[in-house]
């Protein structure tokens, strides 16, 4: 078949289309920017088209042909406007897929209990009313229902993962005692690709989940077993609203409390599957379902291993900037500061370029570690991403991986690395590192620049590096020069410690 994927460059498309290549489907993948596909080993396999879900003229276009459509698209942590802007874009979607005349639409939805609508969570309400919106389109339609999806990398698993390595003794909301049926992101993805093929006549939504129902202390005590941790002490009190327990959350884990919150909110409620009919259409496997256990253990040897495809900080952060970086310092008939510094640095390039490559998550930003902290943590208490977030392999990155509170917009492996802000700021912010063996002006007149290696060491590397805003208004300029007078500290540090840190790696310490 040919199948469109919506959400491609979020935690469970990104994974769904090998999965769909690998069954022998045809794939379209529709993203609102196609480049951040470029680091994905599979980009080369598919279409990529270029469409926004709440576009009606270009999702048309883009599911034109199209036998299976998956809506893998919602707005979580996108602010207390998410419910409209699902409600909008499902309804975008379900009428391009009625006009291009698709076979099949599925979606991965939230499993929610049987309770008067008022008492849903928004989160899951929300969720509940995109189903309908779809199931009504006129086009046959698979819904599936998930709660907790454990694997390597999902926001969930995180919540969890920090949870419980990080506080042996916690205090905690009545909910951690609710039954929940986790399912394993292995089974998600087994569904989905199994729904391609269900009967024009079935269109309904299904209720999925693994074998295990239990709750979510049990569910940390696991993972605290499973992790080598002793058990935990957890305890449940009634004074924690999702709103503290959101921001608890979001101040011991890596997961924005904007994000934390919907999950914590659909927490409250006992999410249990009321019936396995899916089986009728994707029969388990002959090993069965992945039970809680070997979820878990799967993703941690994912996480040990490096081998996490895909993250909950795969998606964009809401209201983040997606512009590339100008080639003209007068684009949009505003200003690009720029601050640029230049050294040669007494290491190969592919050392210094090992260290670029690397940088972030554990291991820092190579200058002044206190000052990174506190802009991570403002950054937090507006409702940004923060530092937290990491990265997805502690060695290697790809174009569109988040990188703490940065964006990677393109990379040349060996050659430059360019990280656009996701941070709230005024304005749009890039950073740029790049290596270079061919000669360059350098600030020391007496230093003659890169060259070949001489019988004291190895090749001379000329290392740049450019940081680049471009203001929005007057609160732009504002912020631009209050913080210019710590440039010298933070990127000058930078410049240095990575270069120390090259020639430490290539045993050519003293310059």
């Amino acid at each position: 078949m040919r199948a469109a994927v919506t959400g491609v460059t979020g935690y469970v498309g990104g994974r769904l289309v090998p999965e769909l290549l690998g069954a022998g489907h045809e794939v379209r993948a529709i993203s609102r920017n196609p480049a951040r596909l470029a680091g994905r080993e599979w980009v080369d396999d598919v279409q990529a088209v270029e469409a926004d879900v709440g576009d009606l003229a270009a999702v048309r276009r883009a599911l034109d042909g199209v036998d299976v459509a998956y809506y893998l698209v919602h707005s979580l942590g996108a602010g207390r406007t998410f419910e409209a802007r699902d409600r909008r874009n499902a309804l975008t979607f379900a009428q391009a897929a009625r006009e291009s005349g698709v076979g099949r639409v599925v979606y991965l939805g939230g499993l929610y209990p049987d309770v008067p609508e008022g008492d849903l969570s928004p989160h899951l309400a929300s969720r509940k009313e995109v189903e309908e919106i779809l199931l009504a389109s006129g086009v046959p339609t698979t819904v599936l229902r998930a709660a907790i999806i454990l694997g390597s990398g999902s926001a969930s698993f995180e919540m969890m993962r920090y949870l419980t390595e990080r506080l042996p003794a916690m205090t905690t909301p009545r909910w951690v005692d609710n039954r929940i049926q986790p399912i394993a992101v292995r089974d998600v993805l087994r569904y989905l690709v199994g729904s391609a093929s269900m009967p024009r006549d079935v269109s309904r939504g299904f209720d999925i989940g693994g074998p295990d129902v239990l709750t979510y202390r049990d569910m940390m005590q696991r993972y605290a077993r499973a992790a080598g941790l002793p058990r935990r002490l957890i305890v449940g009190v009634p004074v924690l609203t999702p709103q503290l327990s959101s921001l608890w959350v979001g101040l011991v884990t890596p997961v924005p409390s904007g994000i934390a919150r919907p999950l914590v909110e659909s927490l409250q409620h006992e999410v249990v599957c009321h019936e396995d009919d899916v089986r009728r259409h994707v029969p388990d496997p002959p090993e069965g379902l992945v039970g809680v256990d070997h979820a878990i253990e799967l993703a941690l040897a994912r996480v040990h291993d490096g081998e996490v495809t895909t993250r909950w900080t795969s998606a964009s952060v809401p209201g983040a900037p997606s512009d590339p970086l100008p080639s003209d310092p007068d684009w949009a008939g505003g200003s690009l500061y720029v601050d640029e510094r230049r050294t040669v640095v007494d290491a190969p390039h592919d050392v210094l370029w090992r260290v670029i490559e690397e940088i972030g998550g554990h291991r820092g930003w190579y200058s002044w570690s206190v000052a990174w902290r506190v802009r991570g943590v403002l950054d937090r208490l507006v409702g940004g991403p923060g530092l937290r977030r990491g990265r997805r392999d502690e060695h290697r990155l790809r174009v569109d991986d988040a990188l703490d509170f940065w964006r990677v917009e393109a990379i040349e492996p060996g050659r430059r690395l360019l990280l656009r802000a996701e941070m709230r700021l005024p304005g749009l912010a890039w950073l740029e590192l790049r290596v270079d063996e061919a000669a360059a002006e350098v600030t020391d007149p007496d230093d003659p620049g890169p060259g070949p290696a001489d019988a004291a060491g190895p090749a001379r590397t000329y290392f740049a590096q450019r940081a680049l805003f471009h203001p929005h208004g007057l609160a732009g300029q504002l912020y631009w020069w209050s913080v210019a007078p710590f440039h010298g500290v933070i990127f000058g540090g930078m410049q240095r410690n990575v270069a120390r840190e090259a020639e430490r790696l290539a045993g050519h310490v003293d310059r």
